[in-house]
């Protein structure tokens, strides 16, 4: 029998599901605040190139991160298609820059299946999960580890 994937609950999570660079993921629908269209961002000098900048969110600075970019993928080019996904992680407000969210997943914990052995540390760093949907994989990130602390971002 596999493991269960760190951090997922038992019982019927929500996940909202999403496309970056061409391929699926999903987050815990309890970490999203909200969904924006895309804004165009300030860029902050020396920061890693993951981080695009920051915006302007009702009077509070939020630090814009491309996840594509962040997880190893190609970064996302600047389209007025893209979203902000404005996320809590570990107490800190950030922006997730996506191409598209497409849906809100309830799905059984025991649907998620562990990352495979065979991916590098790094990846099981980023990937908790794998979800087999129909003819599609979409795969759970785990964003505790989308700033880590040595890299954190505060503004």
């Amino acid at each position: 029998m596999l493991d269960q994937p760190p951090n997922i609950t038992t019982g019927t999570p929500e996940l909202v599901a999403f496309r970056t660079a061409e391929q699926d993921f999903c987050i815990d629908i309890m970490s999203v605040r909200e969904i924006r269209g895309w804004t165009s961002t300030t860029s902050l000098p020396r920061a890693p190139s993951y981080v695009r900048g920051v915006i302007n969110l009702r009077g509070s600075v939020v630090p814009i991160v491309d996840l594509a970019a962040r997880i190893g993928l190609e970064a996302l080019p600047d389209s007025e298609r893209n979203v902000i996904m404005i996320a809590v992680v570990e107490d800190q407000v950030i922006g997730l820059l996506v191409e598209a969210v497409f849906e809100i997943l309830s799905i059984s914990s025991d649907v998620i299946q562990p990352t495979p052995d065979i991916a590098s540390e790094q990846v099981k760093t980023f990937i908790k999960g794998v979800i087999a949907e129909d003819e599609r994989m979409i795969r759970l990130i785990d964003l505790t580890h989308i700033l880590p602390a040595s890299e954190g971002i505060s503004v």
